[in-house]
């Protein structure tokens, strides 16, 4: 276990309030973090990302740092910009 992961929860066991919705906030936040790797990995910039999806660079922004109910069709729109297929999977 690394460090973050225990003072996560460390954290959890001392503070309620933040415990309630870190698990989902951290979803989230992942999901944007991924974006932001996948785009980096193909070279592209978020202008050059935007160019592609036919919307503005502070969309991109937006998305990737709020990632939080973001739509299936753009996460799809994302991935064929990057040439890339989406997989979405159920645990």
């Amino acid at each position: 276990m690394s460090d973050l992961e225990k003072y996560i929860k460390k954290r959890k066991k001392r503070d309620i309030e933040f415990a309630e919705d870190f698990d989902e906030k951290y979803a989230k936040f992942k999901i944007g973090v991924m974006l932001r790797q996948a785009r980096e990995a193909e070279g592209l910039t978020q202008e050059e990302l935007a160019r592609r999806m036919k919307t503005k660079k502070s969309a991109i922004s937006r998305i990737e740092n709020h990632a939080e109910d973001i739509k299936l069709s753009t996460l799809e729109k994302v991935a064929m910009a990057l040439g890339k297929q989406l997989q979405i999977s159920i645990v």
